[in-house]
């Protein structure tokens, strides 16, 4: 293993941001993936967000990530054409979901430990940070 548990990681650099893909384990043994996109501020520094996926919730991210790359793909084609592009939204059910409850301390300023739920489920944990 790599620093901090790095099992893999390679970057996309872009002119105006630099995405990072990270396979990693934490101290847990679970695997995970971190996607972070860095960004230059005008005003200096960087900013920073991150998205951390566990193994275990891939597959249903997939799907969800392949839905919305169909509706992109067919928005651009439309565009492209000249034609108008309507919104869309997602099946019913994913629209009854109830929203999960604000999280408290540490977690609602938007920095989570990876790792387990309570109950043994998995979450998928967003942050942004600010770098200078």
């Amino acid at each position: 293993m790599g620093v901090r548990g790095e099992i893999f990681s390679t970057r996309i650099i872009l002119p105006n941001r630099t995405y990072f893909f990270n396979v990693k384990e934490n101290r847990m043994g679970d695997i995970y993936l971190n996607i972070v996109e860095s960004k230059n501020r005008e005003t200096g520094g960087f900013d920073r967000q991150s998205v951390i996926l566990f193994a275990d919730d891939l597959q249903e991210f997939l799907k969800g990530f392949d839905e919305s790359l169909r509706v992109l793909e067919k928005s651009v084609r439309e565009k492209r054409r000249g034609g108008h592009v309507e919104r869309q939204s997602a099946k019913p059910a994913d629209r009854e979901r109830k929203p999960q409850r604000p999280s408290h301390g540490k977690e609602a300023k938007g920095r989570r430990q990876e790792g387990s739920r309570k109950d043994g489920s998995r979450r998928l944990v967003v942050r942004k940070d600010r770098r200078d």
